[in-house]
């Protein structure tokens, strides 16, 4: 029997309908309220940088997309279901009186504008809000620049690669997705219509639904045609191979192949489910079907197996030499390791460096660093804090000032508001947000130096020197604007500002209020203002609070690394900011990296992984672990602790990817060429970026295809030897160190990021690597290697030898006795006449006690297997090779400035029934030493060298003397043993 559907169905009464449409603006305000107030918070803060332009860009771009992706998917399935209601059967038969499908039909055919219009609606405001989150991939298509360099394999311009193809997939996937739910509308649709019936043994499908189900079909397997000719192109970045990424032999000989045929056949599929529109017998396409399948199962996956298996593996290092080859060169390429950046010199690693050799090196000697600024955040914290509001980040920062002429590395840090350490009546609303707003001063200390020996000044030795610029004290590095209202350690809003004339209510010192007068912060001059904030914040007071006034400002995003994230979205922002003084105003820098994912032939690196290491946790911060083929630090970012100003400068002007961006958003990036000196000489080498070459260097050092296929060349990154129970390679690795130091061959010191590395699966050193983070040869890296059969010792084998020092070790336990700890400073590595020193601090805090911080009590000191110990740098240099060899340590000598000074320890003194000779001979020594101080403090190398021969002369004639009369000399000088 067959019946006509009603034409009817009882409708919603007056009373539910406006229940309902009350329900969902209850909802739509609900959940979209909040979303315009962050919006608006947002949009306020966007206009105070002078960043407006790119949250516009980033909101129309999302808006678009999502009008698109909604019209798109929403259409479509309107669209299909408006072709299975158009062309369902008039006659519908029923299976029973019970047949369930007639009763939804008849509730859907009285509603048809509810269901015919509410499913396309609510699919496309899904898939609207699925589309609008990849704006990215949009706006560098849209924009894409030509990277000028072509692909080894199909001559296509990176930018094809780094642009196009990632768009291209995105609409290729956008459109799957929309055949595909088509296809299931289509199918429940005809369904519920009538046009498929399941009755009887094989059911019934109408011309009209077969039809429409044949079309997507076919189209989807046109799109899947599309999708194999692309995937030709994406076998460029493969990871087939372990040992390398890019198109193996197996990609290129039966992969590649295989795409072709799998595309035509899919072209022939598609035809056949486009044939079966006018054909009631549905055999062709399901032979088809069957045929892709197996195509897909034997040309696409078992030849390359087979070929993998028989041809290449056991001729691997032939047959993947040109893949290797092609790896190597991308991989470079992407990640600046070019020839023109990367220079590897031979260096012996091994030396029997003489004292008077090691007195001559006035670039590394004398700016050792002792200072470790991992360790000495409580050492600042406890005699730099001032008041408990004010701190200092867990890992303090490296930089490089001229003071008194005088270049050389300071432990810096700002001393910021702690927002997390306000306790008691401080954490009263006013006071935490309208009085407590801002830190005060920078502080610093020469690097190379410290106040005193530990047990020369009764247990106050062993300090920084520190020099500090704040509102009451000009040190040597002066800040015309001490206050710091956006840091890393204030996470909360400050509302700042001031009637004319009004009394100051911000703390500045003990004695004195201020009113901030910069031009930071989103104005609270208007209700409505006050009003939003009130509510994102949840905070009544910002409504009600007397002191508000037209004045007032709202501070909030304030660090550094967010602000410059916010601004340029399009960026992967290094996670340590430091702060750096610059023309009198303390600046946060910030670098920033442009990345791609997919690089041809490039090596694929998980930056979180990468750049992980042992003190990776002192920054509170780590990199995103995406996967990235390419790197570059294409931005250097600054961010004014006094009003926020977030400045973008195009450090790599050049970079395609960088071009992209200030095409997309244009005016947002200064060009380099606005770089001020003064700033530009603040520029350090990123370390995450650091990391991620090293890592790359240990294996793509290697130019032989065969040598790199076979790995006996490769190099490891070193575990850090100072983290206790940290002695496997797959332990944290040792981090980078900032020095200021030289290298064979170069004039003068220099600012570096330096690191060693070890051979691959064992600890004896392999290379030294140095990235330079001065103006004129900023990114320049060296890498000393090290000859194959080395035995130098790495750092993992030093530390085990200064542990294993008997007289280290006695001391090291005597320290212990005394209700103290030891921590172990930074393992640094210095290339110095010829060879490799070693030197690392030996820091004692006082157990238990929450008043203690680190203090230097002695320094290790490692050269050809031979180990110094002292509390004075000078003197473990001359227990390693010999008498005089420390004259040019700064170490703990008083100094001026930073001028470095001769060791503390003195010239030999002649006691009772000293020879002649003895007494001439050290009085020569002093004498030397005093002109070798006065030429430091002056600057005049040449008078340096003749005040190093005289001292040499003097010290060989001391000797001399002290050999022939052995029993003479009350204090005799020192001796490479001790």
């Amino acid at each position: 029997m067959a019946m006509r559907p009603p034409a009817g169905a009882p409708s919603l009464s007056r009373r539910t309908r406006i229940l309902l449409i009350a329900a969902a603006v209850l909802v739509v305000v609900l959940l979209g309220g909040s979303r315009l107030v962050d919006f608006y918070v947002d949009w306020l803060w966007y206009g105070e940088t002078g960043y407006r332009g790119v949250l516009g860009t980033v909101i129309a771009t999302r808006v678009v997309q999502f009008v698109i992706g909604g019209l798109l998917l929403g259409g479509a399935v309107w669209l299909t279901l408006w072709l299975a209601y158009r062309f369902r059967p008039v006659f519908v038969p029923v299976n029973g009186p019970e047949d369930p499908i007639a009763r939804y039909r008849t509730v859907i055919i009285s509603r048809l504008r509810v269901f015919g219009i509410g499913i396309p609606v609510i699919v496309g405001i899904i898939a609207g809000l699925a589309a609008q989150g990849d704006w990215q991939t949009t706006q560098m298509f849209l924009n894409g620049t030509p990277f000028g360099q072509t692909d080894p394999e199909f001559g296509n311009d990176i930018g094809f690669y780094a642009f196009t193809l990632p768009f291209v997939r995105m609409l290729l996937n956008w459109l799957f997705v929309t055949v595909a739910i088509c296809f299931v509308v289509a199918l429940i649709a005809h369904y519920v219509f009538g046009g498929i019936r399941l009755a009887g043994r094989s059911g019934q499908v109408s011309a009209a639904a077969r039809a429409q189900l044949a079309i997507l079909a076919g189209v989807f397997v046109l799109l899947k045609a599309v999708a194999y000719y692309l995937d030709r192109y994406e076998l460029l970045y493969s990871d087939r191979n372990q040992n390398f990424f890019g198109a193996t032999y197996t990609d290129l000989n039966a992969v590649m192949p295989a795409k072709i045929i799998l595309l035509v056949i899919s072209i022939i599929c598609a035809a056949a489910f486009f044939a079966a529109v006018f054909r009631r017998n549905l055999q062709l396409p399901a032979i088809a079907v069957v045929l892709l399948v197996l195509s897909s199962v034997l040309v696409g996956a078992a030849w390359p197996a087979v070929l993998q298996q028989f041809v290449v593996a056991p001729n691997a290092n032939e047959r993947e030499a040109p893949s290797i080859e092609r790896n190597i060169a991308a991989t470079r390429q992407a990640f600046g390791l070019t020839d023109d950046k990367v220079t590897i010199e031979p260096y012996s690693g091994t030396s029997t460096a003489t004292s008077a050799q090691v007195r001559a090196d006035t670039t590394t000697i004398p700016n050792i660093r002792l200072l470790d600024p991992s360790k000495l955040t409580k050492t600042f914290t406890q005699l730099q804090q001032r008041r408990n509001f004010y701190g200092f980040p867990e890992k303090l920062d490296i930089d490089r000032y001229t003071v008194d002429g005088q270049k050389q590395d300071y432990v810096v840090a700002a001393r910021e508001l702690d927002s997390s350490a306000l306790v008691g009546n401080q954490q009263d609303w006013i006071n935490r947000h309208l009085v407590y707003t801002h830190g005060n001063g920078f502080v610093a200390a020469p690097a190379n130096q410290v106040n005193a020996a530990l047990e020369d000044t009764g247990g106050q030795g062993g300090l920084p020197r520190f020099t500090v610029s704040d509102t009451t004290t000009e040190g040597q590095i002066p800040v015309a604007e001490p206050r710091i209202y956006y840091g890393e350690l204030i996470t909360d809003y400050s509302i700042v500002g001031a009637e004319e004339g009004a009394a100051p209510r911000e703390y500045d010192t003990d004695t004195a209020q201020y009113t901030y007068t910069g031009r930071g912060g989103v104005s609270l001059g208007n209700l409505f203002n006050r009003l939003v904030f009130s509510l994102y914040y949840g905070e009544r007071n910002i409504l009600f609070n007397s002191s508000i006034n037209d004045n007032s400002k709202i501070m909030y995003d304030r660090d550094p690394r967010d602000r410059v994230e916010k601004v340029a979205p399009w960026l992967t922002v290094d996670n340590d900011p430091y702060p750096a003084v610059v023309d009198g105003r303390i600046q946060w820098v910030v670098d920033g990296y442009t990345t791609l994912r997919n690089y041809p032939y490039a090596e694929q690196v998980p930056l979180g992984d990468t750049t992980q290491d042992s003190q990776l946790g002192l920054q509170g911060q780590r990199l995103p672990n995406e996967t990235v083929s390419y790197l570059r630090n294409s931005v250097k970012a600054t961010v004014d602790a006094y009003d926020g100003t977030v400045t973008l400068y195009a450090f790599d002007d050049k970079d395609p990817v960088l071009q992209t961006w200030m095409n997309a958003f244009p005016g947002t990036v200064k060009p380099a060429s606005d770089i001020s000196d003064s700033l530009r000489e603040h520029f350090r080498y990123p370390e995450d970026q650091f990391k991620v070459q090293r890592e790359l260097l240990t294996r793509y050092h290697v130019d032989n295809p065969g040598e790199f296929f076979s790995t006996v060349s490769f190099w490891d990154v070193p575990s850090d030897p100072t983290v206790q129970g940290n002695t496997g390679a797959a332990q944290d690795a040792q981090p980078p160190y900032y020095l200021m130091t030289g290298l064979p061959g170069q004039q003068g010191a220099s600012f570096q990021l330096t690191s060693a590395l070890v051979s691959l699966r064992r600890q004896f050193m392999a290379s030294y690597m140095s990235a330079s983070s001065e103006p004129d040869t900023y990114g320049k890296i060296t890498v000393l290697q090290l000859p194959a059969d080395t035995q130098t010792l790495g750092p993992q084998q030093v530390q085990a030898q200064f542990l294993g020092s008997p007289n280290v070790s006695s001391e090291l336990n005597l320290l212990r006795q005394n209700q103290t700890t030891i921590d172990y400073g930074n393992l640094l590595t210095l290339p110095v006449a010829g060879g490799l020193l070693y030197v690392e601090p030996v820091y004692i805090e006082r157990a238990g006690q929450d008043s203690s911080y680190p203090q230097l009590a002695r320094v290790l000191v490692s050269f050809g297997g031979r180990v110094g110990y002292d509390p004075n740098l000078s003197a473990a240099l001359d227990q390693v090779f010999g008498a005089g060899a420390g004259a040019g340590a700064a170490g703990t000598t008083p100094a001026q400035g930073s001028t470095p000074q001769a060791p503390s320890t003195a010239a030999p003194t002649p006691g009772t029934g000293t020879s002649p000779e003895l007494a001439s001979a050290a009085n020569e020594i002093s004498s030397a030493l005093a002109q070798l101080r006065a030429a430091q403090q002056s600057g005049d190398f040449a008078a340096q060298g003749d005040a190093l021969s005289a001292l040499d002369a003097a010290v060989k004639k001391f000797q001399a003397a002290q050999s022939a009369a052995p029993a003479a000399p009350a204090t005799p000088a020192p001796s490479p043993g001790g």
